[in-house]
Formats: structure tokens, sequence, C-alpha cells
């Protein structure tokens, strides 16, 4: 490991604040371009955002329904950041490169899954007479 500093860290300052956002929006930018799950839960978060506005009675159950999607969100740009990554080491089949995208995948899935007990849970306690 090198002591010596990186070229490319970051200085600080309001410099540094323009950089993170305008390099923050070519993640967003490249995972619409580029990764299709991302673009399904993308469209999936946009059609159910105003659902969670109607379903929800309280700012706790709002933020509950919308963390969930912008954790599935979060998580499937980290899972595509590991499988990009991967690719540029090498595209021939190893089988670390193969656990590291499975548990990527397997990352999403549980977020998944997470996402829809919250908002069933919340429909059921909504809808469904006590």
């Amino acid at each position: 490991m090198s002591l010596t500093k990186s070229p490319y860290k970051s200085k600080g300052g309001l410099g540094r604040l323009f950089n993170a956002l305008r390099y923050s929006q070519q993640g967003l930018w490249a995972a619409c371009r580029h990764e299709a799950a991302f673009r399904q839960e993308l469209v999936l978060t946009l059609f159910l955002v105003p659902v969670a506005f109607w379903l929800s009675r309280s700012l706790g159950e709002l933020l509950l329904l919308l963390g969930s999607l912008v954790l599935l969100l979060v998580v499937e740009l980290l899972n595509s950041a590991l499988e990009a990554l991967a690719d540029a080491i090498t595209l021939d089949h190893h089988p670390l490169i193969g656990r590291a995208k499975d548990l990527g995948s397997a990352a999403v899935m549980l977020t998944l899954l997470f996402g829809a007990v919250v908002w069933v849970s919340l429909f059921v306690i909504r809808f469904m007479p006590a």
C-alpha cells in the first residue's frame, strides 16, 4: 500500500461539491443508459411514489414506503457498480467474480423482498378490517 496521496483524491471546498454532484449525475445517467434492471426499478419507483402518498396515513408510513424504494435504487446502483468493476477486471469466467456478482444480486433480491413486505403490510393495515 502506497503512503503517497492519490492525485485523484478530491481537495475539498466548493469545487469538490460541484464535482461530487457532477459525478453523481453521471452515475445516474450511466445507470439509466446501461442498466435495464435500474430502469425497471426506476419506473416502478416513479409509479409507486404517488401511491405512497395516497396509501400512507402518517409521516412515518410515508417515509417507510419511500425509503424502501430509495433503498432498492441504492442497492441496485451498488450492484451495477460491482458488476461493472468485475467486468473491467475480466470477462472470463472466474469463480470469485461470479460469487461477487451473485452476492450483489442477492442483495437486490433481499431489498425487493423487504420492500414488498413493507408495501403489502401497510396495504393490509390500511384496507383489511381489524
